[in-house]
């Protein structure tokens, strides 16, 4: 079967939810301890979506499998057309591609916005799987910050990666939005 990629819609949030409290639970993937409830990611869609920012969800056989979405990197103002992506896939559902493809899906549906940079924090776990990935679409090595989160008892760095999706600086073309 193949996995359709589509925007999310609220009928898709309660299987949203259940993947991300995995994560949560069950991880130091997310630097979240108490999983979000479904009417917080409610919220989620619609704050994003008034923003014109993407929120996907990856479907396969009429089951969410997977989810991405792209937010604001920071509130200031001129940090307007950068965002931060998030993705997640449900347990059981890593190493078949899903994160590529919802990653791609994501990298286009924002290029077709005001965004410009696309910054990527993941905790760094040791496995190498989310930098592998990010590397293999484009992505850049930013930064790190050591030691910046503590769960599960121990404490976790984070990379930080970056793609530029539309014009180079000094180019404003259509960015006066």
């Amino acid at each position: 079967m193949k996995t359709e990629i589509r925007p999310a819609v609220p009928a898709d949030l309660d299987a949203v939810a259940e993947i991300f409290a995995h994560y949560v639970r069950s991880t130091v993937i997310t630097f979240e301890e108490i999983p979000p409830p479904v009417a917080a990611w409610h919220q989620r869609l619609e704050g994003l979506t008034a923003q014109e920012l993407p929120f996907l969800v990856a479907e396969l056989s009429g089951e969410v499998v997977g989810y991405a979405y792209a937010a604001p990197w920071r509130p200031k103002p001129a940090y307007r057309h950068t965002v931060e992506n998030s993705i997640y896939l449900a347990p059981g559902r890593t190493g078949q591609g899903l994160g590529g493809n919802l990653l791609e899906a994501l990298l286009t549906a924002c290029a077709r916005t005001h965004v410009r940079q696309m910054i990527a924090v993941i905790a760094d776990t040791g496995t190498g799987a989310s930098v592998a990935l990010h590397r293999r679409l484009g992505f850049t090595d930013a930064g790190r910050l050591s030691a910046v989160g503590h769960k599960h008892g121990r404490w976790i760095d984070t990379v930080l990666m970056q793609r530029t999706l539309g014009p180079q600086t000094g180019d404003v073309t259509d960015l006066n939005r």
